[in-house]
Formats: C-alpha cells, structure tokens, sequence
C-alpha cells in the first residue's frame, strides 16, 4: 500500500469519504462529523505520508546541447537522478464546499544528487551533482464521491505544483564549465520536478488512496443474520469549520432483507468542536435491530419445569399450580406445564437527554403437556416491563448493557378461571432476570463496530445522550504499519 494510504485515512480521520446524492435522500441513521481540528490533524498524517511518497518520485535521465565561447558546442547527459531528502513544513485541508477537500502544502525542500556527462567532440567527462529545490507548493482538490454500491470515491483534480528556487551545484572535470550555464540547466529541473510532483499525486490517489477507501466498511456482520448498512447517502456537507458525513446506518437481516417502515429522525448536531470527529447515532439504528431481532423470534423463550432450579418454590406442574389455580389441578392432575413468552411487537428504543430506555409489550401462553404428547393451551398473560440501557463506547464500538426493571403480569385470557398472577410473576422476573437479559446483554457486549477505515482508532471518548440520538466525541490515532 503506497504512502497515500496514510494520506486520507487520517485525512478523513478513518471515518468518512462520502457520496454524491443517491437515487433517495431519507434522513441518514449516522452522522460522522470531522471538525476543523481533525482536518488539522489529517493535514499533518498527510504532510508525512507524501514526504515518504516524494522520496520515492523517479526521474528519467535528460540531455541537452550547449555551446559556449571559445569552448564550442557539445552534449550533456543527467541520470541517476535520485532524491535524498524531502522536508515538507506546512500544510492545510480545507473542506471544497460541495465538492470533497482541498489540500495545500508550502514551504516544502527537496535535495536531489545524481551524475553528469558531458561529451564534446571526442572528448567525455563525468562528474557528480547537488539539486536543491527550495519553496515548493502543491495543491490538490480531492473529489469526493460514491460508487452505485454506496462506497467512497476519490479523485485528484487541479493538482497544481510550484517551485521558487533550483540550485544546482555541479562538481568533477569541467564541472566548472557546466556552472556556467546552470540557469538554463536549473529551468529544465524545475520544469520535470513541478510535473513529476503532480503526476505521483494523481497517481497515488488512483493507485494507492482509492483503494484504500474501500476499507471503509458498507456492510458489517453484526451475527450469524444480522448486519449493518453503512452506505453513503448524499454528498457531504461542507462547511467553513466542518465536513459532515451522512452514513444509512440500518441494521437488516442477513438472509432476507425487508423495508423498513419507519424513517430515521432529522438529526441536529450540538455546536461541539473540540474533538476531532463526532459521530451522531439516531434511535433508527437502534430500532431496526430490535425490528430485525424481533422478526428472528430472538427474545422469544420457552421455559420447561426442567429448566427451573430444584430449590426453587414453584414448580411448572398443574399440583404445585393447585394453590391458585385450582381447577387447573383438578382438569389436569399431575402434568407438566410449559409457558411460551414472545415479544408482540418489536422494542423501541426512546432516546431522551441522560436517559435510554424501552417498554417491550410480551405474552406468554401456558400450555399443559398432554400424555399423548399434544399441548393444550389453558391461560394467557400480558407482560409489561420498563427497561433501561447503559451504553458506552471504545475505540471503534458502541455497547451496552440492560438494566431491567420488574415484569408485570396482566392475565388476558383463561380457560381455567380467574386466579391471582403474584406466584407466576415471582416465576417470570426470576427466569427473565437469569435467563432472557443475560442472553441480550451477551449481544450487546459483543456491540456494533462503528464506521471506520483501517488502522484508526478513537481516543479521549466522550458520550452524551440527546433526543432522538447518542452523541459521541472523540479524538482519532492512525496507526502506521
């Protein structure tokens, strides 16, 4: 991977690279925001990179005629040419307004050695030289774009390179000769480097950057059938202080993908700019997770009398029912039950400033295990519940963890007469609380990988909680091989 590749990652600080308008414009599930000082940062990761990818520039071998009195006509040769250092001081990213980033760099030095020849009549002479290229400046727009699959683009245009002073020194037989004419020499280097500098940058963001993007991940596998869309969605948003970046942000099934019926929420960003990058993430990814687990039938659970601990007081049999619910004993005597809990709707997530929570709406039916083997249906209970979230995030993930909070029973239906829920409550909030939260919390540890590019990581995080989103802060690492 060229030098380039360290160019963007941090010029976009791992995150963005965006799109021009798609077919759709629904509002986005995540926005990335790269303020003024992760531009400033980016143009310093990339003010290193392209001094590694200057060192690298290889120039071809020129010649030219001479002719000075009293010496005559005659023909020098330069090959060899190589660069031995390349400082590059100063540069700047700047966001194109409705077009992707500018990139400005000044105040730049090259030293290049290399040999000469000289031929006159059948005389030939050699010797060694010094090039000092003094006050380089190079500017570049970087396009930015998507392909039809919604993964980013970049292109080069109006590159433009400008050096103030060539000097050459020239040592070895006649070198002194040479000397003499060096200013048509100098003019000739100066000419071959401003083109050279131009075409390696055209040609790294071809070869090495856009490849590179491509890392930034459009699909990521959450589970065995779940993954996240991070496809671009419209063309970034630039502004004097700011580039935001516009991600889908929704969670689908793997396996058979369906519309989603709601929208994301219109999202306003806070006036935040002292981290580098922001991501802002609507309650709409959220939401389409709990839309895509709840059609998995994933918080779907059956308990059994077996899967209840020896020491516990209440059994899932029709005798230890007998207390409050008598006729079901005398129906049934001496069988085993079975309660079967589902989810009616798919959980929502509400988000609100310091405060995340959810109210899922579930059943459970209880059914009576026949000696045949057949099950028959004999009451149902609604089950309501108020859940709170904790969420957190590291150097590239967002995760969580459920605080629940007491189970209500309700009873809906019974072929059994009416009876006192309170024992079968005890029974609920202890399978739930040991056997259904763990089992959400284990994938919300496991947590969602935000959109990044390869080799950056997040630091100094912050995390704030606002109506309709989770606002993240953090400063960006690029991490070189």
């Amino acid at each position: 991977m060229g030098a380039w590749t360290g160019v963007l990652p941090s010029l976009l600080l791992g995150l963005l690279l965006t799109s021009t308008p798609r077919a759709h414009s629904a509002n986005p599930g995540l926005v990335a925001r790269i303020t003024d000082k992760g531009l400033e940062y980016a143009a310093k990761e990339g003010l290193l990179a392209l001094q590694e990818a200057l060192r690298r520039i290889t120039f071809p071998d020129f010649t030219g005629d001479f002719r000075i009195k009293p010496f005559g006509s005659g023909r020098y040769e330069f090959h060899s040419l190589d660069i031995r250092s390349c400082e590059l001081l100063d540069s700047a990213l700047r966001p194109l307004l409705g077009q992707g980033l500018s990139l400005s760099i000044s105040n730049a030095f090259i030293r290049v050695q290399g040999n000469w020849k000289v031929r006159k009549a059948f005389v030939r002479l050699r010797g060694s030289f010094d090039l000092s290229v003094k006050g380089i400046t190079i500017s570049v727009n970087l396009l930015l774009g998507s392909d039809p699959f919604g993964r980013p683009t970049v292109t080069a245009s109006n590159c433009n390179s400008q050096i103030c002073n060539v000097e050459v020194d020239m040592s070895g037989d006649l070198g002194w000769l040479l000397n003499l004419f060096h200013k048509h020499i100098e003019s000739k280097f100066q000419r071959v480097l401003e083109s050279k500098i131009c075409e390696m940058v055209e040609k790294s963001v071809t070869s090495d950057l856009q490849p590179y993007l491509q890392t930034l991940p459009v699909t990521t596998e959450i589970d065995n059938f779940a993954g996240i869309d991070y496809s671009l969605t419209e063309a970034p948003q630039a502004a004097a202080q700011m580039l935001d970046v516009m991600f889908k942000g929704e969670i689908f099934n793997l396996n058979q993908r369906s519309p989603v019926a709601f929208l994301a929420p219109v999202i306003s960003l806070p006036e935040e700019y002292s981290h580098m990058v922001y991501f802002a993430i609507s309650d709409y990814v959220f939401n389409t997770a709990g839309l895509v687990y709840y059609k998995a039938g994933y918080l779907n659970f059956s308990v059994t009398d077996d899967l209840i601990p020896p020491d516990f007081h209440i059994r899932l049999t029709t005798k230890s029912f007998r207390p409050f619910i008598p006729r079901l004993a005398r129906l049934y005597p001496n069988m085993n039950l079975e309660l079967q809990g589902a989810v009616v709707s798919a959980p929502f997530l509400t988000f609100s400033p310091g405060n995340l929570s959810s109210t899922p709406q579930m059943e459970i039916e209880a059914f009576v295990l026949l000696p045949n083997s057949l099950k028959e249906s004999v009451f149902r209970l609604g089950v309501t519940t108020n859940v709170s979230a904790i969420l957190s995030f590291n150097t590239s993930r967002i995760t969580g963890f459920l605080r629940p909070g007491k189970v209500q029973l309700e009873l809906k239906e019974s072929k059994v007469g009416v009876f006192s829920v309170e024992l079968l409550e005890a029974l609920i909030n202890y399978y739930i609380l040991g056997n259904l939260y763990p089992k959400v919390n284990e994938k919300l540890v496991t947590g969602l990988q935000l959109p990044m590019l390869k080799r950056t990581q997040l630091y100094d995080l912050v995390l704030q909680m606002h109506k309709d989103f989770l606002f993240l802060g953090a400063n960006v690492q690029y991490t070189r091989d």
